[in-house]
């Protein structure tokens, strides 16, 4: 079985279940059915999502405490999902960035109030762990790694009794894909057949753990035919691909066609959080983390973009210098809002 990865004239999206891969598009096709206002949101909201991790960083260097996994070199995946998406739609986060959350719509004002514990935070500054926003439909995170996965199974269950015509994405990492609650989740998925796209940011590492030592399959897309539904193997730093294959997964689910599993090759750049200090050079050779970092998901967007003329060096320059001004605005406001008073805490606190 072949990956498919970007730089060649062509891409190939594979159906895993039945084995073959004869869908083959030009690149230029590919760009081309995406409309423009779609592509360049997709490459602000990617920019925006580097620079907000580029923002925690240097707070965190300036002693400020944040809870952060930091999403460097993993903006493509989840944003090129959540751009498939409908507003009223649903997505089941994890851990790892931010990605998810500007791609679904969060402010970053409110979303770094939130992770400094600021009334103005989006759960008032009770949950900068469980980040979620049921306005934008953001389930919230799961402080526990998979746990989140039968969850989502449940929201599709939900979905389907009711009679709706919303999916759900669940994002989760390779580690999480050796869990037993994803093999129940993908199970039960399959069997009632919800409206659930299973999507797997593989890079590699769960916290310092290899996954040639710790998976059993060297794809774990591939785990889709032992679930009897569709997988996808892709590029994960190739936006373009991750759109159109979450857009196919979403098209299936809303006709009743039952869940698909996503597999995206990707790699963080930095360590598993802020403590991980050993990340380059340590349990990482430093030459693999520089070769993942010459495949950067947003120069490669801004290729394609240039390519059709929607982007230049000034359009590219204006569009980060407005990212890092929005992240300052963003750092003000959360740093200048106030704690949650005593008389508070308690309130919106269903369970401790």
């Amino acid at each position: 079985m072949k990956v498919s990865f970007h730089g060649g004239s062509e891409i190939e999206i594979f159906k895993i279940k039945e084995k073959i891969d004869k869908e083959k598009y030009s690149r230029d096709d590919l760009v081309s059915k995406i409309s423009p206002e779609k592509l360049l949101c997709m490459y602000k909201n990617m920019v925006r999502t580097r620079a907000f991790d580029d923002k925690i960083k240097a707070m965190l260097n300036r002693g400020f405490s944040i809870s952060e996994h930091s999403t460097l070199g993993q903006e493509a995946g989840p944003i090129g999902a959540c751009s498939a998406l409908e507003p009223n739609d649903y997505i089941m986060p994890y851990h790892r960035g931010w990605a998810w959350a500007i791609g679904k719509g969060m402010d970053p004002k409110y979303l770094l109030a939130e992770l400094l514990g600021k009334r103005t935070g989006y759960s008032k500054g009770k949950a900068a762990a469980h980040l979620g926003s049921y306005e934008l439909g953001i389930l919230g995170r799961s402080g526990v790694q998979s746990a989140h996965i039968p969850i989502g199974t449940g929201v599709g269950l939900g979905i389907k009794k009711l009679g709706k015509n919303n999916v759900c994405i669940v994002f989760f990492g390779d580690g999480a894909s050796n869990n037993g609650n994803f093999h129940e989740g993908l199970n039960l998925a399959s069997i009632w057949k919800v409206p659930v796209i299973f999507f797997c940011e593989n890079n590699s590492y769960a916290l310092f753990s290899s996954a040639k030592d710790t998976t059993s399959v060297a794809n774990i897309g591939s785990r889709a035919v032992g679930y009897d539904m569709e997988g996808y193997i892709i590029d994960g730093n190739d936006i373009i691909s991750i759109y159109h294959a979450t857009s196919k997964a979403i098209a299936r689910a809303r006709a009743g066609e039952g869940p698909t599993l996503i597999e995206t090759k990707t790699y963080r750049w930095d360590g598993h959080n802020a403590i991980d200090k050993i990340h380059y050079g340590g349990y990482r050779p430093k030459e693999e983390v520089d070769s993942w970092k010459e495949k950067c998901p947003i120069r490669l967007l801004e290729k394609d973009l240039i390519n059709i003329n929607l982007l230049d060096k000034v359009k590219i320059e204006e569009i980060k210098l407005k990212a890092g001004k929005e992240m300052d605005i963003a750092e003000k406001f959360a740093v200048e809002s106030e704690y949650p008073a005593k008389e508070e805490y308690l309130t919106d606190v269903f369970a401790c």
